[in-house]
């Protein structure tokens, strides 16, 4: 059994249309383009959040564990892995003190693309 191009590379981590082409990221071209709008549109937090967010999400880093609305999310330097909610909480050390960390603002922007 021959298989097609579009299941050699996977789903995108978001919608679970089959890739037809190797992503990084592990997001579609249609998936990727509302993460960027919902990124560009996000006013409310601070401008190191949101470049550390984007970083997140171009690296690949933000897996959707349930329903897209519970993600793990690898921290910037690799060795630890966070469970976020899209609604804000994490266990990351800010995220333990209830401060909103950016691993929740790049979960929220999955959830919401």
């Amino acid at each position: 059994m021959r298989a097609n191009k579009a299941t050699e590379h996977g789903r995108c981590l978001k919608c679970r249309r089959p890739l037809r082409k190797l992503s990084l990221d592990g997001y579609g071209p249609k998936c990727r383009a509302k993460l960027r709008r919902n990124a560009r549109q996000d006013a409310t937090n601070p401008k190191w959040q949101v470049a550390k967010a984007l970083e997140l999400l171009e690296l690949g880093a933000v897996i959707p564990l349930r329903q897209n609305r519970i993600f793990l999310v690898v921290a910037d330097d690799g060795t630890e892995v966070y469970r976020t909610a899209a609604t804000g909480q994490c266990n990351c050390p800010a995220g333990l003190r209830s401060v909103r960390c950016y691993h929740a603002v790049a979960a929220e922007w999955v959830a919401a693309a």
